[in-house]
Parts: structure tokens; sequence; C-alpha cells
């Protein structure tokens, strides 16, 4: 590691959070550390001393109580994937760890650096927005919960102080949703960078009417898009094609891509319209 970068990893989450009270904004929280060689490489770590939280007991472990699974922000991809909680609770969630990287990014990877990276195009992200959740953030005079939604302000913005960690995430089981899909276009189906994203949760009825949806979209946008125009649009109608195409326009107002070097913003707005009628294939319910 370059000398202009420091290393400090404490043995509790105590020690982490005062560590944290006393170096302020000169420090950073590293968790798997998968974006860190990209970090040194650039320049962008210079001056900071990086605090490795990777190892604390207190923000690992998956559990499940009352239609609510409580995800520690240490938990990895791959432990989410293989979590029978979050595939009762979040199928969706698992869905996206199986296409997160490599199974090597995966088994480093962690939902709270997918979380803080706040990157357009991290692969849990539409998952939680549509499952609206909850995050705690601790410091070592605080605690406070706050939405997904409200955390993400931007690419690589977020609402974390330089003195909190992210400790867990909160996910509610989406009552009587019948399909649990999270669906992405990249340049390979795996170990790419997803150039559009979809989380959709719908709830059928037994004639295929669908009575509630929520839809989120990823890397459409500087955020995930969760439009409920969309969702409220298709709310009564039978999942058809002709129905999805019915919202196409509403998907389009809804979003605003860019062109970068995986893909164009015309392509985007093809593909986040194309993502929806991947739910018409194979549409035997999940969850």
């Amino acid at each position: 590691m370059k000398k202009d970068v420091a290393y400090v990893r404490p043995d509790t989450l105590e020690h982490a959070l005062a560590f944290l009270k006393e170096a302020g904004k000169t420090s950073r929280v590293l968790a798997g550390g998968t974006d860190v060689v990209a970090g040194l490489r650039s320049g962008m770590l210079k001056g900071v001393c990086l605090v490795d939280i990777s190892g604390l007991a207190e923000l690992k472990g998956i559990e499940e109580k009352d239609g609510e699974v409580c995800i520690g922000s240490g938990v990895t991809l791959s432990e989410i994937f293989a979590s029978e909680a979050v595939a009762r609770v979040a199928p969706a969630l698992q869905n996206a760890a199986r296409v997160f990287g490599s199974r090597q990014i995966r088994n480093m990877a962690t939902i709270g650096g997918n979380i803080c990276r706040a990157s357009p195009a991290g692969d849990t992200l539409p998952v939680l927005y549509a499952q609206d959740a909850q995050l705690e953030l601790v410091s070592s005079f605080s605690s406070r919960r706050v939405p997904l939604r409200d955390f993400i302000r931007g690419p690589g913005h977020t609402a974390l102080g330089a003195e909190e960690v992210l400790r867990g995430v909160r996910l509610k089981r989406a009552p009587g949703m019948s399909m649990h899909r999270f669906e992405k276009v990249g340049n390979r189906k795996v170990l790419a960078v997803s150039i559009v994203s979809l989380a959709a949760l719908l709830r059928l009825s037994d004639r295929g009417i669908i009575e509630s949806a929520r839809l989120a979209w990823g890397s459409v946008a500087p955020t995930v898009v969760r439009s409920t125009q969309v969702e409220k649009s298709l709310t009564g109608k039978p999942l058809t094609a002709e129905t999805l195409g019915q919202v196409s326009s509403l998907i389009q107002e809804a979003i605003s891509p860019i062109d970068d070097i995986r893909a164009s913003a015309a392509y985007r707005r093809r593909a986040a319209v194309g993502l929806l009628f991947r739910l018409l294939k194979d549409r035997e319910p999940c969850g």
C-alpha cells in the first residue's frame, strides 16, 4: 500500500466509531475493498486513513423476524445469495446477488459497500429501492434510521456523516407479491457493470391482473428511478404485452440516461422498456 495512505483495523465497532470521530474527514471506511485498488492507482485516496471494518462481528449476520430481514452492512453478496432468509423476504435481492460480478468479487463485496458507493449501476440498489429499504446509521454518539431513497443523493454522494458507519439494512416482506424479479442488461450476463437494470415486484390475481407493482430502474439516471406513475398505470390491468406497451412513454419521461463508454442514452431508453417486457417470460410465481 502506498506510504501516503494510512491503514487501521479496529477490533470492535466501538473502536472504529471512536477512530472515525477523532480522524473526521481524513478517514475512509473500508469494507469489502473491491474499489480500493482503483482508488490507490488514481491517487484519490492520497492522504486518507483507511479504517478497515471488514472483520467486525457487529456488522455481520442476517436475521429474520416478523416478516423483516436485517442484513449487516458487512455481509457479502455470496452470503446474501446463499441466505434462506433473504430468499423468503427479498428473493429479487438474491437474484441480484447471483449476477453480481465474479465469485471472487461476490466473496469480497459487501451490501454496505454497494450502497455507500452510490453508483447508479449498483446491482443491489434497484431491489432495495423497490422494497423500501431502511438503513441503520451509527456514530459514537448517535444512531438513526434513514430510508435508502433519502440516503443516496447522487453518484458517489450519500447522507452518511464523516463519523458514521452503515450498520445494517432492513427489508420488510412485500405483502402478497407473487413475482420478484431482477433483470439487467450488460455486455455479458455476469462480470459486467449494468447498462440498465430493473427490479420488479408484482402482485397478480388468479386471472393475471396486476393488483400492485413496485418497479425500480438502475443506470438510467443519477440515482435509481422508481416511478409511481408507471406503477399506478399498471395497477388493475392484465400483465400483457399490450399493457406494458401502454406505459412505455411514462418510462421514457421518468428516466434521464446518459451516453458513456458502455452504451448510448438512446440504447438505455430502449433497454429500460425492454426489461419490463421480460416479465412476460417464465411467469411462474416465485418467492
